[in-house]
């Protein structure tokens, strides 16, 4: 008899792992014991938006050997949207319930339903992503060609100091101003391309390029111009040809929830004259705001006063940003391949609808990628459930889940659980979502990963202690290289396309914003680092397996987390030994044979692992 009455990941009982198409027929199944007396069952299953539950009767479909039987049914989800289910049956003691457990296995307690996701059946995501590698660029802090540049606002500080801490301390009117610039550029990017592509990188993600008055430029000033510290458009066109020639394509960071107040738009400043919604009553910008009270009180992000919102689905805003020649398709024909969607989570619907018509309308091979922390494919926000992975409106989102499950298992060694986390993603998202998830293990917005892995716990602590602590001791640092070795092979070989952050791949070090934004440092690279990445990227080039095949669980517990990728007849194994002392191994026959790409080239039936070290295995 099998293990459970219920899996929701195993073929057995769901005939398709994962999220489906709509109007695809799936085959479920539940295992009984014959000794209960089942004299019906029944599929019960709710479409989200909707709160009646339909009662489906199953039928009796066979032994399952000489204890157990099976219940069966056939079920379609009629339109793109998520459904819940569950299982009940009749006995002569009365009805039971199955519902969803640990690892989405069935159970008689609980109130909780399992997942189906039906997504539209014309929803494809851009193959130019799969099995690349992703590099993710915090602009001012990455090369400065030391190209002279035009019409760079006099209050901004130009830093030289570059080996130092970005500034962090409030001013004499305890303002953090974020106006410190080490002067990173487009045509800096530009020049170190060749690098780039030495690393396997495929696409470039380039946090805001726009015009704005802050170093992170989430406050937009005029999103129709280049930041003049990072050049022009010109430059910016000339980037996105030396990449496209090397086979990289280009992303660029949507900030469209809100705008600076210290931008053309609301002026609040007066750095643009006299326009503006803050200062002119009568501005065509007026109304993209909402104001209580004008001009002193507004919304604004996170009740930010230098973020206003913006009202995304105001008709001229929609349309300067998504609409024929606006804001999305300037910059596409200038050569972007795509977007990345700063808080996609604060974005309403109708904005997302439109700005995917427009960037598809441009190329349909764009990408479009939301940042959602959560699981995308069933979050709230603003009191509504999210249809972001549906097929109207993104590609694929920032995949926050496997960085947790990554950092997790790799700085604590608590493997279990981080299978039941990867596996609970793939089985709620769309397969074509899967296969361009953006995986990082830190970016700009979380601590950096070396520091996350081997540095002492922040535990909320502010800046001054954050700034003392930002570099590890020297025996803290080796072990934090070995651990980001462990980390990095996950995110290269886990489904998705890994993402690397600036300077990760020399153990760039560092806890929040702004220790996280340090300019890179190109004199002390760590070089042991630098060509493990440089292997990984070779790996995805030389396994096809990694741009598309299934990911298959084969052990995670004891510290050691174990799978394969597989497609065909290719298999690429992965096994991470997180313990500090050495193991074996074993395989199942069908992986005998194997042959080493990492680690110890293994016997037939077993590899062995040094402590904290890894193996990856492949197929002949």
């Amino acid at each position: 008899m099998p293990d459970c009455v219920y899996n929701a990941r195993d073929l057995r009982y769901k005939s398709k792992f994962g999220a489906v198409s709509a109007g695809e027929e799936l085959h479920f199944s539940i295992a009984l014991e014959r000794q209960i007396h089942c004299s019906a069952a029944f599929l019960v299953i709710r479409e989200d938006s909707r709160p009646e539950e339909q009662y489906i009767p199953m039928y009796w479909s066979g032994m399952n050997g000489p204890d157990g039987e099976w219940w069966s049914i056939s079920y379609a989800a009629p339109v793109p949207g998520l459904y819940w289910y569950r299982f009940e049956y009749d006995t002569p003691w009365g009805r039971g319930r199955i519902l969803c457990g640990e690892r989405e296995t069935g159970t008689a307690d609980g109130n909780v339903m399992f997942q189906l996701t039906a997504f539209d059946p014309h929803f494809r995501t851009p193959d130019f992503l799969k099995g690349g590698v992703m590099y993710q660029i915090f602009p001012d802090r990455f090369n400065c060609s030391g190209a002279p540049k035009q019409n760079v606002p006099e209050d901004r500080i130009l830093r030289t100091d570059r080996e130092n801490l970005p500034e962090f301390r409030p001013d004499a009117q305890g303002i953090v101003r974020n106006n410190d610039y080490f002067g990173g550029d487009l045509k800096g990017i530009e020049e170190k391309l060749d690098y780039l592509k030495s690393l396997g990188v495929t696409c470039l993600y380039l946090n805001p390029i726009f015009e704005a008055h802050s170093n992170h430029r989430y406050n937009t000033a005029d999103y129709t111009k280049i930041d003049p510290l990072l050049g022009t458009q010109a430059d910016f066109e000339s980037l996105c040809q030396a990449a496209h020639a090397r086979g990289i394509s280009i992303l660029l960071d949507g900030v469209f929830s809100h705008t600076g107040s210290d931008s053309v738009y609301f002026n609040r400043e007066g750095r643009y004259g006299a326009g503006g919604a803050y200062r002119d009553a009568n501005s065509p910008y007026r109304k993209w705001y909402d104001f209580k009270s004008w001009p002193n009180d507004y919304a604004s992000w996170w009740g930010i006063d230098t973020l206003p919102q913006v009202i995304e689905e105001q008709p001229d805003y929609l349309n300067y940003i998504t609409g024929p020649g606006g804001v999305l398709e300037q910059w596409m024909r200038a050569g972007a391949d795509g977007w990345r969607l700063d808080v996609a989570d604060e974005l309403p619907d109708g904005f997302l609808d439109a700005l995917r018509e427009r960037v598809k309308a441009v190329n349909p091979d764009a990408v479009i990628i939301g940042e959602v922390w959560e699981d995308a494919s069933n979050k709230c926000s603003y009191g509504q459930r999210r249809r972001y992975l549906l097929g109207k409106q993104l590609d694929s989102v920032m995949n926050y889940p496997f960085q947790n499950a990554v950092l997790d298992y790799i700085a604590t060694g608590n493997a279990d659980g981080f299978c039941d986390r990867i596996l609970t993603v793939l089985s709620h998202y769309p397969k074509q979502v899967v296969d361009v998830l953006m995986n990082s293990i830190g970016t700009h917005d979380t601590a950096r990963a070396i520091t996350a892995l081997a540095g002492e716990p922040c535990g909320g602590r502010g800046r001054d202690w954050q700034s003392e602590h930002c570099l590890l001791p020297p025996e803290r640092r080796a072990y934090g290289v070995t651990l980001m070795k462990l980390a990095a092979v996950l995110q290269f070989t886990l489904p998705g396309v890994p993402c690397i952050y600036y300077g990760d791949e020399i153990g760039m070090e560092g806890y929040g914003d702004p220790f996280n934004r340090r300019f890179y440092d190109w004199a002390h690279a760590d070089e042991e680092l630098r060509g493990w990445y440089r292997a990984l990227g070779k790996l995805r080039r030389e396994y096809p397996v990694l741009r598309d095949g299934a990911f298959v669980e084969l052990s995670s517990g004891m510290g050691c987390v174990a799978y394969v990728r597989e497609k065909g007849d290719q298999k690429l194994v992965v096994i991470v030994n997180r313990n500090d002392s050495p193991m074996d191994f074993y395989f199942h026959p069908q992986y005998y044979g194997l042959q080493k790409i990492i680690g110890h080239t293994p016997e037939l039936d077993r590899v062995h692992l040094d402590p904290l070290s890894c193996a990856v295995l492949a197929s002949p």
